[in-house]
């Protein structure tokens, strides 16, 4: 099983992230959310391909299928955001902190700052 999604396509992409926010989803409930969907067999082609690459399973219910993800979304998001950081950031978690902190339109409220400095705190207290 594998969460690296690196090498996806974007509607690949577009697909993951939909079932990720349903939990389990046929073909036909994947075209719906899609924007700009394609074809009910390209849906349907496409997620056999991600069942093949290993970041999708089925189960047969009734005539139909209902894909679901084979990693789940805490560990496929930990893995992509790792990669993110060493990708763009140089494998700095600072880096990418401080870019988030000075994104425009993002402004962080009290509450979620004094969030976030908790969980600076909780991982100074761990070592990490």
């Amino acid at each position: 099983m594998t969460s690296d999604t690196s090498q996806l396509s974007r509607r690949e992409r577009q697909i993951m992230e939909i079932v990720y926010q349903q939990g389990r989803v046929t073909a036909a409930e994947v075209r719906e959310r899609m924007p700009e969907a394609p074809s009910y067999s390209a849906v349907r082609a496409m997620l056999r391909i991600l069942e093949d690459k290993g970041h999708l399973r089925h189960e047969q219910d009734g005539p139909r299928y209902v894909f679901l993800p084979t990693v789940p979304h805490e560990e496929a998001r930990e893995s992509a955001l790792r990669r993110l950081v060493r990708t763009f950031f140089a494998d700095s978690p600072e880096g990418a902190m401080a870019a988030l902190l000075e994104l425009e339109g993002d402004r962080l409220d009290e509450e979620a700052l004094a969030r976030i400095a908790a969980r600076i705190r909780e991982a100074q207290l761990e070592g990490r």
